[in-house]
């Protein structure tokens, strides 16, 4: 009897979807909230009568949020860190993930410079050090304060330089005679073939950009300058440096959880977007990348 057709497969596949399923809505419901309390009616948010349905649907909270000149600089700050950050990671990523994929005859002390990379996965010279660093670099209150940290991921060049090592090397040995040099092999032959893992990687320094908020705590002395996460923090915590006079008599008008579920959502609604479109070459790069030989 075909396994595929017993009662035995049928029901491992039946109680696997109910699983698969129940854990999907474990995922959305409180994202279904989160947006039924940002629409609902100031009253009703602050009694805790939402559900997963809006009380009194109306768009106070988004027009309150959108009026918010601070949420708009820390959106832009963020969108700044994104782009400058994950150019920053991918540039670095091909450049290291290339020279380590190569052989030990071709590349001597190739797995002396790997483990000395992986050693910064387990180990790191902690907060007060880094504080130290980007102080003493005159990067306090810049961009870059929050790029340059986070400049090299060890796990991004690993998982890189494992793809890079599955592709055939008589295309490179073939840009070699045709005259072309590392560069051009790189940019050329391994980073056209490699399009799903760098578009796993791209996924994930953009997530990680977009969420990271503690760098912006630290790094940071003006609200002005805060990512948006930094602000959604500060803002929840209600601390005194980043909620001011007139952030409280606007919040007044709409119900304070309806105006922070609503900015919470909307600094969501990117990654929510982004993330469906490139679910695919996340699959296949995430996959691939992690076969080692």
């Amino acid at each position: 009897m075909d396994r595929y057709h017993s009662n035995a497969y049928r029901l491992f596949y039946l109680l696997n979807i109910a699983f698969v399923i129940g854990v999907a809505v474990v995922c959305v419901l409180p994202l279904v909230h989160l947006m039924a309390v940002s629409l609902s009616e100031k009253g009703a948010a602050n009694a805790n009568l939402v559900g997963l349905w809006p009380v009194g649907f109306n768009f106070s909270a988004y027009r309150e949020a959108l009026a918010n000149e601070k949420f708009y600089d820390a959106f832009v700050v963020t969108i700044k860190r994104l782009l400058l950050g994950t150019s920053v990671n991918m540039l670095l990523t091909f450049l290291m993930a290339y020279p380590l994929s190569k052989e030990e005859r071709a590349f001597p002390y190739r797995n002396v410079y790997v483990w000395l990379i992986v050693f910064t996965m387990l180990f790191s010279g902690g907060l007060i050090p880094g504080y130290m660093l980007v102080s003493q670099l005159h990067l306090i209150d810049s961009i870059w304060a929050l790029v340059l940290p986070a400049a090299v991921q060890t796990f991004h060049i690993i998982l890189l330089l494992n793809f890079f090592r599955q592709l055939p090397k008589e295309m490179e040995e073939a840009c070699y005679i045709d005259g072309g040099g590392h560069f051009t092999a790189l940019f050329k032959i391994y980073l056209p073939l490699s399009m799903p893992a760098v578009a796993t990687l791209i996924l994930f320094s953009m997530v990680m950009h977009w969420n990271e908020w503690f760098s912006g705590l630290i790094y940071m002395n003006k609200v002005d300058l805060y990512p948006l996460q930094t602000y959604l923090q500060a803002l929840l915590d209600q601390t005194k440096k980043a909620i001011t006079i007139d952030d409280a008599r606007n919040a007044a008008e709409a119900s304070r959880r309806s105006l922070y579920s609503a900015q919470i959502f909307m600094a969501m609604a990117p990654i929510l977007v982004v993330y469906p479109l490139l679910q695919k070459h996340f699959t296949k790069g995430i996959v691939m990348g992690s076969v080692k030989e």
